[in-house]
């Protein structure tokens, strides 16, 4: 595969985005910690809802069980979104749900997104403090590129993209190995912060070991679509989910479920390890693991699935 090149840009994730880039504030940079810390943090201070973080490199981030999630530039996409919920919404799920929105972005990169990323008429609207002058020249360049295929816009992922697979409680995997993973940080019971990383390529230093469960998109992708991608997605999934909670979703994530009806070991901290049969997941989120003792509940939080 060869190196990542292109650069974020807010012109052309807002233009890729057409009329849904109204709901998002993007901010990129090109450096930064954690984009889920610093997302924390503004929501803390007031952040409106859609706020969108991107780093072309981490340098702290973080994933389930304190792990560490480091990020060189062009290694990976990772963002962070800000989503504010009404009160009372059962935010239980949500991890799961926003893996349904990957995959679905990821799906639809096996075709081109001249339907759904060129702009839709009457403008772009503005996002990030984007001039509407600037947006409208960027909607243009975008909607003539995403017509001809020589302009290299188009995305055409692998055919094994079409059958993305989720783990739980929050992997994304192709051909088996883990692709990305998703961190959801509740900064209060109606904000949420939703961190995704996707591998781009694998570095050429990453340890065998290391290497041996990872995966990359083995097609040269550009970045900028591929965000928009995957916004347009969380936006309709978030918004199914703000009416219907984890139920909007919950058949399709199972149908995608990588290891359903397989025997399977869950390690829990503080608890001996359970064994037993992926039944399926529960109306919340929770996996239903089918023991000799019977169906357990088993809560997302600090569990880790692994295949006996």
């Amino acid at each position: 595969m060869a190196d990542i090149t292109v650069p974020l840009s807010v012109p052309a994730i807002a233009a890729a985005l057409g009329g849904a880039a109204c709901r998002f504030d993007i901010d990129l940079r090109a450096e930064c910690g954690s984009t889920n810390a610093e997302l924390l943090a503004r929501a803390a201070s007031g952040a409106p809802s859609g706020t969108v973080l991107a780093a072309e490199r981490q340098t702290a981030g973080r994933g389930r069980m304190g792990r560490e999630w480091l990020a060189a530039a062009g290694d990976s996409l990772t963002f962070s979104l800000l989503w504010r919920f009404a009160d009372g919404i059962d935010l239980s799920g949500l991890s799961l749900a926003a893996g349904v929105a990957v995959a679905r972005a990821l799906e639809k990169l096996g075709r081109p997104l001249a339907a759904e990323g060129a702009p839709r008429s009457g403008g772009v609207a503005s996002a990030s403090g984007m001039r509407d002058a600037e947006l409208r020249s960027a909607a243009a360049a975008s909607a003539s590129a995403v017509a001809s295929p020589q302009a290299g816009l188009l995305l055409h992922a692998p055919a094994s993209l079409s059958a993305t697979a989720l783990k739980w409680p929050n992997d994304v995997l192709k051909d088996g190995r883990k692709l990305g993973g998703i961190l959801i940080e509740l900064q209060s019971n109606t904000a949420a912060v939703i961190g995704i990383g996707l591998n781009l390529r694998l570095p050429a230093a990453m340890p065998d070991e290391i290497r041996a469960s990872a995966a990359a998109l083995d097609s040269d992708v550009d970045p900028n679509l591929l965000l928009a991608a995957l916004l347009r997605e969380l936006l309709a999934v978030l918004d199914a989910f703000a009416v219907a909670g984890f139920a909007a979703v919950r058949e399709e994530w199972l149908a995608r479920h990588a290891w359903t009806g397989r025997p399977v070991r869950v390690l829990m901290p503080h608890a001996a390890p359970l064994e037993g049969i992926c039944a399926g997941i529960a109306s919340d989120g929770a996996l239903l693991l089918e023991t000799a003792a019977g169906v357990r509940r088993i809560l997302s939080g600090d569990v880790s699935l692994r295949l006996q």
